[in-house]
Order: structure tokens, then sequence, then C-alpha cells
């Protein structure tokens, strides 16, 4: 599990194509590694994936085909948000984050309003019921409120100090992102469509 709070962003150096995936090889920047063994969870863009090697600063994970196709930034060389697993006595500064990405959103707007900018996505119709104003929602593995809802497309109000620390400058209309609705909304779609399924069922 993850609190959707980046604590550095790294880059990919390499993707070395597997046979039914890729392994990338991560330059970690600041995130400290004094923790970290084979076999722990890292965060890469909101996807959660498995140290299987580390040299220095340096840091591999093999990625599945199957995750390649529904997640984007984890198939080329670039810049992407980075967090360790959570440990049970850590602050939830964010909110849970499992680090298995939903869906593709796209970014419809990005700008400045005022100090802050105003970030607006097109989730996939499936995902938009998920998505409520107020509500948690990650992008790029980065724990966000959610202002307004209007069909398929919601807005973010990003801080500075996120837009600061976060890959999520690099936006702009026409980007894909990762996205991860709130662990709490799907629970309440799963009891909801339970209980349907029993009202439904005969005596």
């Amino acid at each position: 599990m993850f609190s959707g709070i980046v604590a550095a962003t790294g880059r990919i150096l390499s993707v070395t194509p597997l046979e039914d995936g890729v392994r990338l090889a991560v330059d970690v920047g600041t995130l400290d590694l004094d923790d970290v063994q084979l076999g722990d969870s890292i965060a890469n863009n909101g996807v959660c994936l498995t140290v299987i090697a580390q040299d220095g600063k340096v840091v591999s994970f093999d990625v599945s085909r199957e995750t390649l196709n529904c997640t984007v930034g984890l198939d080329a060389p670039g810049e992407v948000n980075l967090e360790k697993a959570l440990r049970l006595a850590d602050r939830l500064g964010g909110h849970l984050v499992t680090g298995h990405v939903d869906g593709i959103g796209s970014v419809q707007k990005f700008e400045p309003v005022g100090e802050s900018h105003e970030l607006i996505i097109r989730a996939p119709a499936s995902l938009a019921g998920y998505i409520a104003r107020k509500g948690s929602i990650t992008v790029d593995g980065v724990s966000l409120t959610v202002n307004w809802v209007k069909g398929c497309d919601f807005s973010i109000n990003l801080i500075p100090h996120t837009v600061q620390v976060t890959t999520l400058k690099r936006l702009a209309a026409g980007s894909t992102v990762n996205l991860e609705i709130d662990l709490i909304a799907r629970y309440v779609e799963r009891m909801q469509a339970w209980r349907n399924e029993q009202e439904g069922s005969p005596a």
C-alpha cells in the first residue's frame, strides 16, 4: 500500500525488452534506499513495482506486458514519481493507494490559476462514476483532491509545492496519465452491486 505522497522523482535510464514485458533501470535520485531490499515495492508513476536489483542509486524493476498495456510512462526513458511502500507506523498524508492503475486519463487543460495550477483530466467512462467532488484520486502516483466532476471530466487544483516536487509540472493538454480511483469507492460499488444481486435473487 502507498499514500500518494511522492517521496522523490527519478528517471528511467533504460528499458530492456523481455520475453513478456520489459526491465526498467531507474535512477531514484534522492529517494532514501537505506531500508529497501530486494523484493520490496516502490511505486513508479503510481504503478506498484518490485525491486529485483539495486546498484547504488539505480534500481531495476520488471514490468509485465499486461501492466504496460494498461499504464503509461513505463515504456521509455523519462521522469517518474517515486514512493516506497507504507509501513504500518507511517503517517497517511494522502489516502490509501494500492498501486494498481485503474485506467488512463487524458489531460484536457493544465494552466496557471493565480499561484496554483488547474488540471482538468478526462477519465475513461468506466471510471467516471467512481470520481466524486472532494473525493480522492491518484494521478501518476500523486494523491489529489477532486474539485469538480462534469461527465467524464474532473478538475484538480495543484498547489505550487505539488507542481514543484512531482512530474505533474510537465503535463500539457493531450498528455496521458495513470489513474487510480479511491479504494473506498471500489468497495461501495461492490457492496451496492451485491445488495442488488441479493434483492433480485429468488427467495
